[in-house]
């Protein structure tokens, strides 16, 4: 029986984007995947205890087979990021992009307002958030323009920074300044990985310092954050942080409560105070640590950062075997996605940098962040183990 012409060049082109034989299975690099299932599954235990807390204390604030509903919805998107191909994704770059602009700009007309954000779209199974997209947006736009520059002249600069300027000022206007910078780590990441210079990026990094501090003075921010950022400011010592702890300090007040009731064992699952009364605002998602941190104590959290610290070491290491330009540098981009939610999240809760909605990858509750998470894990395993054949000068280095 012939096969339709129309039909095979379907194929075709499904071929071009995905494939299962071009993957050399041999050569994935499955411990990475090992460590970031290992860390998911951490995950879903600390849920299943906060809901069965608030079962016992008849609360409905979290709900663990909706987070199981949602990690097996998104978790295929690994599986077809495992199976994208380098080329076609290069070549798919600005579609990619593109299409993430979009979502970000449809956020202002059908968004979901909560918090004073408008930062959701509602979907059937759960609430996409069109920010968590920007950032493997972001990755993949950058590797495509820094795939043919080393940024030796000024002007190579232009595209890439106008590329990762422009969707995270979509995202810091909804408001949600805390994501927007998320990018800011992994935009000067890539710089570097590219061939950028460490005193150019230590320059642009004290020129956004200063813009920053800047916006905050002449009241270009919004009345919200930069209060966060004077209560911050004013929590750095016990006792303005114990005065406040009934007004602007009140979540930072209870993180770091729970954290220093941690002690060096914990208090067991389910059973901090964190759980117990309830008080940690947004404990199932960006204050998640400071639960990790008051029921497996210090132990516990170091083991469990020490697992974080070496899937981003792990990433690294990938990026820096894969010899295409391209795939090298969204591994790489991967890479600074873990560490930067990783290192903002815990600062936040420990009081290092201002309070901030960051989740942390893998833990939070949250299908966007599942489905970025899980996509981008994907892309950063099968990119490495496609090896095809590619003329750019790295494909060269000894």
């Amino acid at each position: 029986m012939s096969t339709s012409p129309f039909a095979r060049e379907r194929g075709s082109s499904l071929e071009r984007a995905v494939s299962l034989r071009h993957v050399r299975w041999l050569e994935v690099d499955w411990h990475v995947l090992a460590v970031a299932l290992s860390l998911c599954a951490l995950g879903l235990v600390f849920v299943h205890a906060m809901d069965e807390a608030d079962e016992y204390y008849l609360r409905g604030d979290i709900d663990f087979v909706k987070q199981l509903e949602r990690v097996i919805l998104t978790f295929p998107a690994l599986l077809v990021g495992l199976l994208v191909r380098p080329r076609w994704l290069r070549r798919s770059s600005w579609l990619v992009f593109v299409v993430a602009v979009i979502l970000l700009l449809l956020v202002p007309l059908v968004g979901e307002v909560r918090n004073g954000a408008r930062r959701w779209i509602q979907l059937p199974r759960f609430d996409l958030q069109p920010s968590e997209l920007a950032k493997l947006g972001v990755i993949v736009i950058l590797a495509r323009a820094l795939y043919t520059t080393r940024l030796k002249r000024a002007k190579d600069w232009i595209v890439p920074l106008a590329l990762a300027g422009l969707p995270m000022g979509l995202v810091a206007l909804q408001p949600d300044l805390g994501t927007a910078m998320t990018i800011v780590p992994i935009t000067l990441g890539m710089l570097y990985a590219a061939g950028a210079r460490m005193r150019v990026l230590f320059g642009g990094v004290l020129l956004v310092v200063l813009l920053g501090a800047g916006a905050v003075r002449f009241g270009v921010v919004h009345e919200y954050q930069a209060q966060r950022v004077d209560t911050w400011l004013d929590a750095l010592t016990p006792e303005q942080l114990i005065e406040n702890k009934n007004g602007t300090a009140f979540h930072t007040y209870q993180a770091r409560v729970a954290i220093g009731n941690g002690g060096w064992l914990g208090t067991g699952l389910g059973q901090g105070v964190a759980n117990e009364a309830a008080h940690l605002p947004e404990r199932e998602t960006d204050s998640i640590f400071a639960v990790i941190a008051e029921e497996t104590g210090f132990v516990g959290t170091s083991g469990l950062l020490a697992l974080y610290v070496l899937l981003v070491i792990l990433l690294f290491n990938t990026a820096s075997q894969v010899r295409e330009r391209f795939s090298r540098l969204v591994v790489t981009g991967v890479g600074l996605y873990f560490a930067s939610h990783l290192f903002i999240n815990v600062s936040v809760n420990l009081g290092l940098v201002p309070m901030t909605g960051v989740p942390l990858p893998l833990f939070s509750t949250g299908g966007s962040s599942l489905l970025v998470t899980f996509l981008s894990l994907g892309l950063a395993v099968g990119l490495a183990a496609h090896r095809e054949p590619s003329l750019d000068e790295d494909a060269f280095r000894e």
